[in-house]
């Protein structure tokens, strides 16, 4: 017997497993009430309104413990973080971008039109929001990969007016982290604003004496962050209400367990609500889990405040399957932001996961890559809305716009039918708009 456990078991093995909801339901998940957060915001967010950014440096001292002089942070300061940048972290950084611009570069959309009928064409094009507040979180931990992540698809879609909001150190003279600024003048981003959480997106949604109100608001944050997103949707574009990470792996007896361990601990050490949940048909793979799990987790850093929580969690879990089919049904009820498969024939699973934000395939695309250099997008689906939606792209930045170009000849050949659906839904000014065209008779279908 074990001495000690990090995970829960949920034994799923014997019965048929249930359909649809009523699997999801038996898997763990963080708890975390965005519409409890949104009252606490809401005063928050119209403060700002109001006062601008007199309302964003009180904030700042009331959250962040620093009295600001201004908000934007000065170009000196950007130049000055990059220039000393520790030169390792400033290769990575770059490797980073060069990888992310590869693969968003490739989800560029052209223009493409469609002849319909002669005369008659559609055309989409696609054209990039005019202007995005983009989001680096500075909590618990400084993502400097955030910053990557969120702007390389606003700059491969061509949105032309970027800004970047992180929260402000008290470390650093009210500046936002170094490394989140020395990212931002790698990237060519000069457009940086010391604001955090609520703030920031009120911010950026508002706007303020020095900062224009943006169309979107990007970036992963805390739930304070996914509450103003919230409170300002249909004011604002958004890409998700992000909520705590996870990572969920699906592994048979020939995974080694040393990694499986080492990748839950990756992500239990984001927050104490991160989500750490493996999903296998061996036994005895979950107890050497467990046992590698005790090893690792007295080794590394964050215990007590992050990794013990989200492991020890009821959002976290080993459960327990009759075989990769089922373990493939239960990962596609979780809808992971992360999905590891880590299986013999790792590849041909892979293909059939149909909700996952990503997927990582085999004992060496773990999730740490992802967050880092693989070249893919980090800002992905939580809380299981990867069954409906997807990370963050080039394509979130972009309008699709229809361009309608009908001749006189190719209207009057659909007119008969535009003026019959008219009239079936009691629109008959519809009709009329089609009749008045053609001296208000309608033309005989040809």
């Amino acid at each position: 017997m074990l001495q000690h456990s990090f995970l829960a078991r949920i034994d799923l093995r014997g019965d048929a497993l249930p359909e649809g909801p009523a699997l999801r339901d038996l898997l763990p998940r963080a708890d975390f009430d965005v519409a409890a957060a949104l009252e606490k915001v809401r005063p928050i967010c119209e403060d700002v309104h109001h006062r601008g950014d007199a309302a964003l440096i009180d904030f700042a001292e009331r959250f962040d413990g620093v009295r600001l002089d201004r908000v934007r942070v000065p170009a000196a300061a950007l130049g000055r973080a990059l220039e000393e940048l520790d030169p390792a972290v400033r290769a990575a950084l770059e490797e980073s971008i060069r990888r992310a611009r590869l693969v968003h570069r490739a989800q560029r959309r052209d223009t493409h039109t469609t002849q319909v009928v002669p005369g008659g064409t559609v055309t989409e094009k696609w054209v990039p929001v005019d202007r995005v507040g983009l989001y680096a979180p500075g909590g618990r931990s400084v993502y400097p990969s955030s910053v990557i992540m969120n702007v390389v698809p606003a700059q491969e879609a061509g949105v032309p007016s970027l800004a970047l909001a992180s929260p402000a150190q008290a470390d650093f003279g009210g500046l936002p982290h170094p490394t989140i600024l020395a990212a931002c003048a790698l990237l060519g981003v000069d457009e940086v604003y010391a604001a955090g959480g609520a703030t920031a997106v009120a911010m950026f949604a508002y706007g303020t004496e020095s900062c224009p109100p943006a169309n979107m608001v990007t970036g992963p944050g805390n739930i304070w962050v996914a509450a103003a997103k919230r409170y300002f949707t249909g004011r604002i574009g958004i890409d998700a209400e992000a909520g705590p990470t996870e990572i969920a792996i699906l592994a048979d007896s020939t995974a080694d367990p040393v990694h499986v361990a080492s990748d839950l601990i990756s992500q239990a050490e984001h927050d104490p609500l991160a989500a750490a949940v493996l999903v296998t048909d061996s036994g005895d793979l979950a107890d050497a889990v467990e046992k590698e799990l005790q090893t690792q987790v007295a080794a590394t850093r964050h215990i007590d405040d992050r990794i013990v929580p989200a492991l020890k969690g009821h959002q976290s879990a080993i459960v327990l399957v009759d075989g990769v089919d089922e373990g493939l049904r239960v990962v596609d009820a979780y809808g992971a932001e992360h999905l590891e498969i880590q299986t013999a024939d790792a590849a041909a699973a892979a293909g059939r996961v149909r909700n996952a934000g990503a997927v990582f395939v085999g004992p060496w695309s773990p999730v740490s890559l992802g967050d880092y250099a693989a070249g893919s997008n980090h800002v992905l689906p939580t809380g299981g809305c990867a069954c409906h939606s997807s990370g963050l792209s080039v394509q979130s930045f972009l309008r699709g716009i229809h361009i309608v170009d009908y001749t006189e000849d190719a209207l009057a050949e659909v007119a008969h039918h535009v003026v019959t659906l008219a009239e079936a839904e009691d629109l008959p000014a519809h009709g009329a708009a089609i009749k008045a065209r053609f001296g208000w008779k309608v033309p005989e279908n040809k």
